[in-house]
């Protein structure tokens, strides 16, 4: 019984937290590019301090390089005039610079992998910050369409809604014009009352004009009269 108490709990944490990822989606989205570029900037620093002991590192070993051969020289001068004992001494200080020319070798060829490999992981974590805020841009658009859609839903804007102004629209337009309903129960009690018989028949040609026609118009136009 606990145990199937706990699952549900669990369960409903789990998705009350997915809630709450999803509604602040955006804001996490941009926090993780925040702490990456952080982390981006900190690693840039790493490299720039391995990069500088590099240099150093190889500056002390072309240096100790020089002494060594400008030492090996002299020791050789020293041999070929019989001074045994200053040779010995100089072979001294050689062997002491070869035993650090080869500490210096072996922690310059350290920092070159240190350097190369975190320089991978700065190139490809800049790239990865890149494709991250391409990414980002994208969920803002697509958060600013749902939002509208949202948005046009709650303001009635939905399909349901949208046919029913529709079908309206069509009541409204399809109903009988009034005016011209009205025009047309006129005429039929004129011609029910006899009023229009008489323009029927002038219109027919019988007897004189009862109203001015576009013909009359025209032929008083023609003939100059007002």
């Amino acid at each position: 019984m606990f145990k199937t108490l706990a699952t549900l709990i669990h369960g409903q944490s789990a998705r009350a937290e997915d809630r709450v990822r999803d509604a602040f989606a955006i804001e996490l989205i941009d926090q993780k590019i925040r702490n990456s570029e952080t982390s981006l900037r900190a690693a840039k620093g790493t490299l720039a301090s391995l990069i500088q002991r590099q240099r150093s590192e190889a500056k002390q070993r072309a240096a100790l390089k020089t002494r060594i051969t400008d030492l090996t020289e002299r020791a050789k001068e020293a041999l070929d005039k019989d001074r045994d004992d200053m040779a010995e001494e100089a072979a001294r200080a050689i062997a002491s610079m070869e035993n650090e020319l080869a500490v210096r070798d072996e922690t310059l060829d350290r920092l070159d992998q240190k350097v190369m490999r975190l320089r991978s992981s700065i190139e490809s974590g800049h790239r990865r910050i890149i494709d991250l805020k391409q990414g980002a841009i994208q969920a803002r658009a697509v958060r600013r369409e749902q939002n509208m859609q949202m948005h046009m839903s709650v303001n009635g804007l939905q399909e349901g809604a949208v046919d029913e102004a529709e079908e309206l629209i069509s009541r409204v337009l399809g109903k009988d014009d009034p005016f011209e309903r009205s025009e047309i129960l006129q005429d039929i009690n004129r011609d029910l009352a006899g009023d229009n018989i008489a323009d029927r028949m002038a219109d027919a040609g019988f007897g004189s004009a009862t109203r001015s026609t576009p013909d009359d118009v025209l032929a008083r136009l023609k003939s100059g009269k007002k």
